[in-house]
Parts: structure tokens; C-alpha cells; sequence
């Protein structure tokens, strides 16, 4: 039961994440989350940060992850074809039809008016990952409860990528690396 749990799971989020993998993350969030309780608030920001360092497409890899994570290997190989399997067949019907109509003006139309929506819920993925790692994923936000040291870590990134142009596989590195210390230095204290 727990494979078509999977499938089913990742089969809906593959068929309805439009707009790439950070798009895609509120419709992970809610189905594993909070329809099938497969993982926390913390777990699931460890599946985003993890999604995001392995190499391929962040939902094939969350898919993966929680797959492996809940019903082993087989679980993994079952969520990862639930999640690809939509893509498989849309891309196929849409790269015939794009193909042969793409200069229709109401085919544009449709395109150029999906592009909010995307925005949207890269958005949303992005405030969520922030309240996972600055608020420990509380429903509640309150000043008090800031992880400061993490949004310290967050603006030396963000510093680092824009202003220093630094490779982004090295902030990721430096980053984990600041994490551990920090870590360490609260265990100390």
C-alpha cells in the first residue's frame, strides 16, 4: 500500500509542478508533509537542502530521497517513477504540438500567462525554506525565536554569490562548513 501511496503522491506532484523544481516544492511540502506525515518540518528541510546539492532535477531527487527515506530502495525507485512519468508523456504530446504551432498567438498567450503563477511559487518555496531555516519551520514567527546565526550564514552567502561572484558549489561548501562550527561552538556555550 505504502508503493502506491508513493507513486500516487509523486505521480500528482509530477503532473502539476510546473515551473522546475522550486516550484515544485509546496506541492512536495504538502503531500509529504502534511497529507502523509512522511517527514517533518526539519526533515523536510534536510530533503531541500539535499535535493539541491545532487546533481538533477530538485523533484526527481526529493522524490527519491523521500522514496528511500519510507519504503527503502524499492520506495525510492517507485516515487522517482511517479514523479518523472508525467513529464515523460506531456513533454512528448507538447514538443509535437509546440512544434507545430508555435507561432499561434493564444499558444504564447497561454505561455506568457503562466509565467506569474511560476513566480509565485518559486516564492512561496523560497519563504518556506526560510521560515525551515531561520524559524526552525514554527508555524509562528516571532523575533525572539530567530536563528540568528543561520541568517547571519544566509547574508554572508548572499554576499558571496552576488557581490564576490564566488562559485556556487563553494559558498555551498563554506556554508556547511560555518554550519558545523557554529554547531559546535553552541555546544560548548
Amino acid at each position: 500500500m505504502i508503493y502506491l501511496k508513493l507513486f500516487f503522491a509523486f505521480l500528482q506532484i509530477g503532473m502539476f509542478s510546473f515551473g522546475g523544481g522550486y516550484a515544485a516544492m509546496p506541492l512536495i511540502q504538502h503531500q509529504v508533509v502534511d497529507t502523509y506525515h512522511w517527514l517533518d518540518g526539519k526533515g523536510f528541510a534536510d530533503l531541500v537542502t539535499i535535493s539541491q546539492m545532487t546533481p538533477g532535477p530538485i523533484a526527481t531527487n526529493a522524490a527519491t530521497f523521500v522514496g528511500m527515506n519510507t519504503a527503502g530502495l524499492a520506495g525510492a525507485l517507485i516515487a522517482t517513477f511517479g514523479c518523472i512519468l508525467p513529464s515523460c508523456i506531456l513533454v512528448t504530446f507538447i514538443a509535437y504540438f509546440y512544434l507545430k504551432y508555435q507561432k499561434l498567438a493564444a499558444l504564447q498567450g497561454v505561455l506568457s500567462s503562466l509565467r506569474p503563477a511560476v513566480i509565485a511559487l518559486i516564492a512561496s518555496a523560497g519563504i518556506s525554506i526560510l521560515v525551515s531555516a531561520f524559524w526552525n519551520g514554527q508555524t509562528v514567527i516571532r523575533l525572539p525565536d530567530t536563528d540568528w546565526g543561520m541568517v547571519i550564514l544566509f547574508g554572508l552567502c548572499i554576499v558571496l554569490l552576488r557581490k564576490c561572484k564566488m562559485n556556487p558549489v563553494t559558498v555551498m561548501f563554506l556554508a556547511g562548513i560555518l554550519k558545523v562550527l557554529l554547531a559546535e561552538g553552541q555546544k560548548i556555550l
